[in-house]
């Protein structure tokens, strides 16, 4: 199922108006009941790169179970955390692990949770397809480009004297730097970071940031749109957002060190691609002992069916489940 397919079902089930909420208590963080109250519903948030599966996987339940309404949207992996551990949720979506202060926060909610692995993810760094002069870049290279020593970098070219002060290969060539990236709510600006930008900051006594001064966005599509306005963009998104729109972006190989390596299902499969990652779901445990649809839903999530919409939306899935289905007593 295509990406635009999803943002259209996405959208019925927003007009449908679902809204999760915690039933009884306040602080009891495993309500239940969710949306309008009758244990029909399945509210889910969190990363945008994990929406396409989770609405794939809705769409194939609700087909088979017409009288539950399933819920999907994608305002970021940090955002859907925050309507996790507050329990307006019953599955957030994620393309990082927890942090330790969202723990805590689920802890001081009540909230216990499990945590799935769904799929395997790599991060695509991209450019126009205009832009020939560049094809691969290094961590140093990007960092140059888009860590916190870059503010103000308005030219790539503007980023070779600091490629070459931490190992990047630089030659950039003098045309105007456009980056349209993920934002700080995003699973994949933290996991670009933590790949690409925290163990050079730390060398060099820097924060572990991205530069603040580009055009950010939680909405995948938006980046896409950005990175192809520009003949010399830049910019990175999840794998099946880069899959989905290779007519309109390149992806840029990266050297992690031992080479030159693109996007591909087999290359982030098998981990030679730098940029690969794992992708999460987090479901409320007590509810879904609770509420017998919601353990429905993440059997049928966990099932040949329902992880074929893996593959289906771009991703590259697990060898093995075992693990994750014995998780949840299946």
């Amino acid at each position: 199922m295509h990406i635009r397919r999803w943002r259209f079902l996405v959208l019925l089930a927003a007009i449908v108006v679902i809204v999760a909420a915690c039933g009884g208590d306040d602080d009891d963080g495993g309500s239940a009941e969710s949306g309008d109250g009758n244990g029909n519903t399945i509210a889910i948030s969190g990363s945008s790169t994990v929406q396409p599966i989770s609405a794939a996987v809705g769409e194939r339940f609700s087909d088979a179970n017409p009288d539950v309404a399933v819920s999907v949207d994608g305002p970021g992996t940090g955002d859907g955390f925050q309507l996790f551990c507050s329990g307006e949720t019953d599955i957030s979506n994620a393309s990082r692990a927890i942090k330790d202060e969202e723990v805590q926060s689920c802890s001081d909610a009540g909230i216990d949770y499990i945590e799935l692995q769904v799929a395997i993810d790599g991060i695509s760094v991209l450019t126009s397809p205009t832009n020939d002069a560049v094809s691969c870049l290094t961590f140093g290279d990007m960092y140059a480009l888009v860590g916190p020593e870059s503010i103000g970098f308005d030219t790539w070219a503007a980023a070779n004297d600091l490629a070459a002060e931490v190992g990047g290969t630089g030659g950039f060539p003098d045309a105007p730097l456009a980056v349209t990236a993920p934002g700080e709510e995003s699973g994949t600006y933290d996991t670009f970071v933590e790949f690409v930008i925290d163990g050079i900051a730390e060398e060099r006594g820097e924060d572990g940031v991205a530069r603040p001064d580009y055009v950010a966005s939680p909405n995948d599509n938006v980046i896409i749109e950005g990175i192809e306005g520009s003949d010399s963009s830049f910019g990175w998104v999840g794998f099946a957002f880069y899959l989905e729109n290779q007519d309109r972006v390149k992806a840029i190989e990266v050297d992690g060190g031992d080479g030159c390596v693109g996007p591909t299902a087999e290359t982030i499969a098998d981990g030679s691609y730098p940029l690969s990652r794992p992708l999460f779901i987090y479901v409320n445990e007590q509810r879904m002992s609770d509420k017998p649809v919601l353990r429905e839903f993440v059997e049928f999530y966990l099932s040949d069916e329902g992880l074929a919409s893996v593959a289906e939306t771009g991703y590259v899935e697990l060898a093995d489940y075992s693990q994750q289905r014995a998780a949840i007593g299946s």
